[in-house]
């Protein structure tokens, strides 16, 4: 193989493996953000329904109470009313402590989102780093060298950076439970 050739190619390979790993990151990217704005609006959903039921039995326990209150008497029907109206209640609210969990999830993927396109930065830059060192070079044996290192450093750095963004999101700090997504 001639010495154009050889630069050509080494050219052609950092240039592809630029654009795979570079479109990699940023499909990686995009599917965290749209698992993060799923679990936001699933959020937003749960929390307004627990609200409203919220709402509902205190309202409900509020008339009972009121009732209560214009001389109604405490029948056992009005006291096993009320406790199941607090029982609603109770299970309500935890249900919108679950709902709250999500703002853990969805700050784990904006946290890696963010690390990714860190790293996605940092990756560019080693290249354009690298670049500039070459085009300093007059001999063409030591910008193949110099495209075989940058070459290596492309894999590296994209393989450091996928090791360090593992797929999974957990939410491990609520009385509800562990949850594990995606």
């Amino acid at each position: 193989m001639t010495k154009n050739n050889l630069l050509g190619s080494q050219i052609e390979r950092l240039l592809s493996s630029l654009s795979d790993h570079g479109n990699q990151h940023l499909t990686e990217v995009e599917t965290d953000l749209v698992q993060t704005t799923y679990l936001l609006s699933e959020a937003i959903e749960k929390l307004a329904a627990s609200f409203m039921a919220i709402h509902e039995g205190v309202a409900a326990q509020q008339a009972a109470m009121e009732l209560l209150l214009a001389g109604g008497s405490a029948t056992p029907e009005l006291a096993s009313r009320l406790k199941a109206l607090q029982g609603e209640v109770a299970q309500h609210v935890n249900a919108a402590v679950t709902g709250l969990q999500f703002q853990d999830m969805t700050s784990q993927l904006i946290g890696r989102t963010v690390r990714r396109i860190a790293g996605l930065r940092d990756l560019l830059c080693e290249v354009g780093t690298s670049g500039a060192n070459m085009l300093q070079e007059s001999e063409q044996a030591p910008i193949i060298a110099l495209l075989n290192e940058i070459n290596k450093a492309l894999d590296e750095q994209s393989s450091k950076l996928e090791s360090v963004l593992w797929k999974a999101v957990n939410q491990t700090h609520m009385e509800s439970g562990d949850i594990e997504l995606f």
